[in-house]
């Protein structure tokens, strides 16, 4: 029983040591081929680069093929590999890193394609197929690939595209340029200077100043100068016309011109010559400007006699009528003139100095007669300056007059205003006058009757009075005297009997003899004749 447990134990053991083993070998082999695969099966493409593919395996190319349609052939293939890590079987793939290619700054990149169908006759352009990139198999033909690539890093497959440089199109200011499309489709009317936008030819429309990145396979860009250009008539020592009377005159001036801008591929299209490539300026003072003017002097100088030409008004018309002339004739081809001028006429010297001393003495005549007429003038501007300074002080005056005229009205309206103030013043003053009179005449008529009344109460009282006395009133009065006067008699009295003092009153005792006694009046007394 121990052996059969012992033997079991054995081969437990030896089933542990096999599966050990077997591990062990699997973990060798994974590490073998992880090896091999970071080594051989492993493609590494750094920053700006790329890999180009080549298969090993597969169908021959054909005698005309340098790059595989697909990937069932053999050869270079048009996929590419960029930045990064990838993984391929190296028994059926070989690759070649290499560096993308570049576009420097200011520069634009032109392609070609190496690969494809070959163009039919006349074409040069590649044909592009819709929707689809160019770099990866979107060229069909060989040929010029249309459109520029602008500054940057692209993945140029080397097999299937060439890169070239070109310098864009700079139009620097105050020029246009004139377009010419190389591609295009022909134009119905091939006899025409311009055609429509699109069509092989000459543009009509012109390009602005500017930076401009065409294909310069597709499009021509010649430079045209709208800016202004001067002529001096004096670098052409033919420049002169025959007179009237048979006299040579010639002339110097200065022609200011410049191209029309709107106009500039008509003009150019027009008056170019090959010899002068795109410099048109020259081939315009020679086919225009200077035609022009050779033809009007001519013309209108052998009207005109050489002694005419010294003369102002003469010269004055030439050279108004000439600047007229190059306007009108140079406008309808695309130069506009913007200065004609002539600078000098000499004459013959046969009649130069005879006329020119008539001249002189004309021109002497005439200032004479302008001094003269100049005098006159101030003649007549120192009158008028005097009547001006009469009439400034009359103005003056009269600005008193109505100044002084003015302040008296308005003093007098014043015046007069303030007058109808105190009056109207005076008017409540009197009538308050008059209020407080007749309030004064009302009191003073209310005290009198306050008197009257007093009085006729104390006359009744007095008539009553003396009523009692038996209608005496000298009875009433010995009675009102003897009541004022009888304190002061008591001592009197009470000093003497015999005192002289009262002899005066015998006369008022009882036993003396009674005065006759005068009627009373009908009205009673007033307080001035009341008793003492």
């Amino acid at each position: 029983m121990v052996r059969n447990q012992f033997d079991r134990g054995a081969e437990r053991l030896k089933a542990v040591m096999y599966g050990t083993g077997g591990l062990m070998v699997l973990v060798v082999l994974g590490a073998f081929f992880a090896w091999a695969a970071l080594n051989f099966f492993r493609v590494d493409v750094p920053t700006a680069q790329m890999a180009i593919l080549m298969k090993k395996t597969g169908l021959d190319l054909k005698n005309d093929q340098e790059v595989a349609e697909s990937s069932e052939y053999k050869g270079i293939q048009k996929e590419f590999l960029l930045e990064g890590k990838h993984w391929l079987n190296p028994y059926h793939w070989d690759w070649q890193v290499i560096p993308q290619q570049e576009v420097p700054h200011g520069k634009m990149g032109v392609l070609v394609s190496l690969s494809g169908e070959d163009l039919g006759y006349g074409e040069f352009l590649a044909h592009i197929q819709p929707n689809q990139d160019k770099l990866r198999g979107g060229v069909l033909t060989k040929g010029i690939v249309p459109d520029v690539l602008r500054e940057g890093r692209y993945p140029l497959h080397p097999y299937l595209f060439e890169l070239q440089i070109h310098d864009p199109v700079i139009i620097p200011a105050g020029y246009r340029g004139v377009l010419t499309n190389l591609a295009g489709p022909l134009p119905e009317n091939p006899n025409q200077l311009l055609v429509e936008q699109g069509f092989r030819g000459v543009q009509k429309e012109v390009l602005d100043a500017g930076t401009y990145y065409l294909n310069p396979y597709e499009y021509r860009v010649d430079l045209v100068d709208c800016r202004s250009q001067r002529f001096n008539l004096l670098e052409k020592k033919d420049m002169g016309f025959p007179s009237k009377d048979g006299f040579w005159v010639s002339l110097d001036g200065i022609i200011e011109f410049q191209v029309d801008p709107e106009r500039a591929a008509e003009v150019y299209v027009t008056y170019n010559d090959s010899e002068n490539g795109p410099l048109i300026d020259e081939e315009l003072v020679r086919k225009i400007v200077m035609p022009i003017a050779r033809s009007y002097c001519r013309v209108e100088g052998s009207k005109k006699s050489g002694r005419e030409f010294i003369t102002g008004d003469t010269r004055m018309a030439f050279e108004e009528n000439f600047e007229r002339v190059m306007r009108e004739e140079c406008e309808p081809r695309g130069v506009t003139i913007l200065q004609a001028l002539i600078t000098g006429i000499r004459p013959p010297q046969q009649i130069a100095e005879p006329v020119r001393e008539r001249e002189l003495a004309k021109q002497d005549q005439a200032k004479y007669l302008r001094q003269i007429e100049l005098q006159l003038s101030e003649q007549v501007l120192a009158m008028d300056k005097e009547l001006i300074k009469r009439k400034q002080e009359q103005i003056k005056t009269e600005q008193q007059v109505v100044k002084i005229t003015t302040e008296a009205m308005r003093e007098q309206e014043v015046a007069v205003t303030k007058a109808n103030e105190r009056l109207a013043v005076a008017k409540l003053n009197l009538e308050a006058a008059e209020d407080e009179a007749e309030a004064i005449r009302a009191r003073g008529k209310a005290d009198a009757d306050v008197i009257d009344f007093n009085n006729e109460a104390e006359a009744a009282g007095w008539k009553r009075a003396v009523e009692a006395f038996g209608g005496e009133g000298g009875e009433f009065a010995k009675y009102l005297m003897n009541q004022k006067l009888a304190p002061a008699y008591r001592r009197i009295m009470a000093n003497s009997d015999n005192s002289p003092i009262m002899k005066i009153f015998e006369s008022f005792s009882s036993t003396a003899k009674k005065p006759e006694v005068t009627p009373a009046p009908t009205q009673p007394a007033t307080n001035s004749t009341a008793a003492p």
